[in-house]
C-alpha cells in the first residue's frame, strides 16, 4: 500500500510530497524532491521499529545541507575527472564542484529537482526530463525510477533514454546505520562485499586507470568485518579519501544481477542484503558528515553508503568503460536495478 502527504515546500514554493510504501511492519518514505529515501523503518531483533536511513524532518534540511542524504543522483553519479566529457570528438566541459572535478551531476543535480510521480498498485514511479544542455550534458534525457517494497526488500529500478548520444550513471545516495539513524556511528556495523579489486585514485579522488587488489589491504571485506576495524590504517588510498570512499569493482559482469554485499547492525540485529546488476559500488563511510539529522546530530561516520554504479570516470578511462560504459547512444535504453533486503 502507498499513501501520500505533503512534506513541505521548497524555497521556490514548490510542493514536496512524501510517499510511504508499507510492507507489513516495514515502511519506506520517498520524497518527490530528489527522489529521496527519507526514512526506512524495519523491526529489529525484538520487533522494535527502527529507522535505518539518515535524513531530515523537513525540506529545508535537504535544501541547505550537503551530503546528498538519501537522494537520487544524476546525470552522473560520482566523479568525472576535471569535468571533461568527450563524445564523438566534442568536448563538453561540465561544472566542477569537487576539488576541480564534476561530482554527482554538477551545480544542480537530480537531487534538487521535483519529480513527477505515478502510483500503480504498490509501485511508485518518479520521472523527470533533463533538457538538452542542462549542466552542459548533450541530449534530452528522460528518466524513470520505480520503487517497490515487498517481502522486506526495497527495490529501485532505473530507466533512462536520450535523443542524443550522452553519458549517464545514476545511483542512490542513501546513508545507512543499521543500529538506527540516531545511533551516531557505523564503525561497529559489519560489512561483507563480494569484491577483489578497487580503483585507486589520484589525490583529488579520481580513478585514472588500473586496479588494486584488496587482499591483504584495509579494503578487503571478503570476510565480514566491522567497518571501523581498518578504517584508520596507514594506507595511501585511505588517506586520500579520509577513510573509505572508494569504488569496489564487483565480480559480476555488467547486467548480471547478483548479491554483492551484506551489512548488519550488532545492536539491533538488523541485516541488510544488497543486490545489483551494476559492475561496481562506491562504499562511502560518511567521513564528511556534519549536520543535524532527524533524531540526532550526524557527525563523522554516522552513516555509510553503498552506491551501485558504473566505475567513476569511465568516460575517460577505456579499461573502466570495458567493465560498463556510461556513454549512452541516442535511443539506447539505460536500465539497472538495486535492491536492499532487510531481516532481523
Amino acid at each position: 500500500m502507498i499513501t501520500s502527504k505533503v512534506f513541505g515546500k521548497t524555497q521556490r514554493g514548490e510542493e514536496v510530497l512524501a510517499f510511504t510504501l508499507e510492507d507489513g511492519a516495514r515502511r519506506a518514505t520517498i520524497l518527490n524532491f530528489g527522489g529521496i529515501i527519507q526514512s526506512l523503518v524495519v523491526p529489529d531483533r525484538n520487533g522494535t521499529p527502527t529507522d535505518v536511513i539518515l535524513g531530515y524532518n523537513d525540506v529545508a534540511g535537504y535544501e541547505n545541507n550537503g551530503g546528498y542524504l538519501g537522494a537520487l543522483i544524476g546525470r552522473f553519479g560520482n566523479r568525472i575527472g576535471e569535468g571533461k566529457l568527450t563524445i564523438d570528438g566534442v568536448l563538453y566541459q561540465l561544472y566542477c564542484n569537487d576539488r576541480g572535478n564534476h561530482l554527482h551531476g554538477g551545480k544542480e543535480g537530480f537531487n534538487k529537482k521535483i519529480w513527477a510521480h505515478e502510483i500503480d498498485g504498490d509501485a511508485l514511479t518518479l520521472s523527470i526530463l533533463s533538457p538538452d544542455g542542462e549542466e552542459n550534458y548533450p541530449g534530452n534525457l528522460r528518466v524513470r525510477v520505480t520503487y517497490t517494497f515487498r517481502d522486506g526488500e526495497l527495490k529501485i529500478a532505473y530507466y533512462a533514454v536520450s535523443d542524443k548520444k550522452t553519458a549517464v550513471n545514476l545511483t542512490n545516495h542513501a546513508y545507512f546505520n543499521l543500529n538506527g539513524e540516531g545511533d551516531g556511528s557505523i564503525l561497529d556495523n559489519t560489512l561483507w562485499i563480494d569484491c577483489d579489486e578497487i580503483t585507486p585514485t589520484n589525490p583529488t579522488m579520481i580513478p585514472v586507470g588500473g586496479y588494486r587488489a584488496v587482499r591483504g589491504t584495509p579494503f578487503d571485506f571478503n570476510t565480514p568485518k566491522a567497518i571501523g576495524r581498518d578504517i584508520d590504517a596507514d594506507d595511501v588510498d585511505l588517506a586520500q579519501g579520509g577513510g573509505y570512499d572508494h569504488c569496489h569493482v564487483l565480480k559480476n559482469r555488467s547486467g548480471e544481477y547478483v548479491r554483492y554485499a551484506v551489512a548488519e547492525g550488532p545492536k539491533t540485529g538488523i541485516r541488510m542484503t544488497c543486490f545489483t546488476d551494476m559492475p561496481a559500488v562506491q562504499f562511502y563511510a560518511g567521513n564528511g558528515l556534519h549536520q543535524q539529522g532527524k533524531m540526532a546530530y550526524y557527525g563523522k561516520r554516522a552513516g555509510f553508503c553503498l552506491e551501485t554504479q558504473a566505475i567513476p570516470n569511465n568516460v575517460n578511462v577505456p579499461e573502466y568503460a570495458a567493465r560498463g560504459n556510461s556513454v549512452l547512444e541516442a535511443g539506447q535504453v539505460y536500465s539497472f536495478t538495486a535492491a536492499y533486503r532487510f531481516e532481523a
